[in-house]
């Protein structure tokens, strides 16, 4: 069998194939990837078989579940599992408060630059943006034009995994922050980003 050879598929067997693929995919995976992994299978007989999946999970004595995050599906474990699955997997240590005040900021106020977020703080952040880059929970997306070219963060998809989200519109809604006193340096919507990618 060559590379390129997609093996013969049944109707029956496309809930199987989709379930295999989400089991064995550590990111979560988007519609669009799956479908490309099962050739000629329309994306709504494939949304189907999430969704049937999605709806065996949810029954009594289930420990997986399939949710979509980051934009893709992927399996986890059921919320009520949590003290078993935090046994085996004990040890990583979690955040700060300062750490995930930071998070926060980014989060809701990105694009952002470090000075802007220690003006909301009223803190230096150099060490808990350390932290969050190494954690890979958030990333430099740029540079802002200006004096001193800052550096400009915001949030990653292990972001988005690790908060159990689909994307940044299913964040929570919170009181507006204050905008950071920066005179020229704060924030404009009309600024130029320089992208790295």
């Amino acid at each position: 069998m060559s590379e390129n050879h997609t093996p013969k598929m049944q109707t029956q067997d496309l809930k199987a194939i989709v379930e295999s693929l989400l089991f064995v995919s550590s990111e979560p995976m988007p519609l669009k990837q799956i479908g490309q992994m099962i050739d000629g299978v329309p994306l709504g007989d494939i949304q189907s078989a999430i969704q049937f999946i999605q709806e065996e999970c949810d029954t009594p004595g289930r420990g997986i579940q399939c949710v979509e995050v980051a934009g893709g599906f992927i399996f986890t474990t059921q919320p009520d599992c949590g003290p078993w699955v935090k046994r085996l997997v004990a040890g990583k240590p979690k955040l700060s408060k300062s750490g995930l005040e930071v998070l926060a900021i980014v989060a809701y106020k990105q694009p952002i630059t470090r000075p802007e977020i220690e003006a909301v703080r009223g803190t230096d952040t150099a060490g808990v943006m350390r932290t969050l880059l190494e954690r890979r929970l958030v990333r430099i997306l740029g540079r802002r034009e200006g004096v001193g070219r800052p550096v400009i963060y915001g949030t990653t998809n292990d972001f988005l995994k690790t908060f159990g989200l689909n994307n940044l519109n299913d964040l929570p809604p919170i009181q507006e922050l204050p905008q950071p006193a920066l005179g020229a340096q704060t924030r404009q919507p009309q600024q130029q980003v320089v992208n790295f990618d």
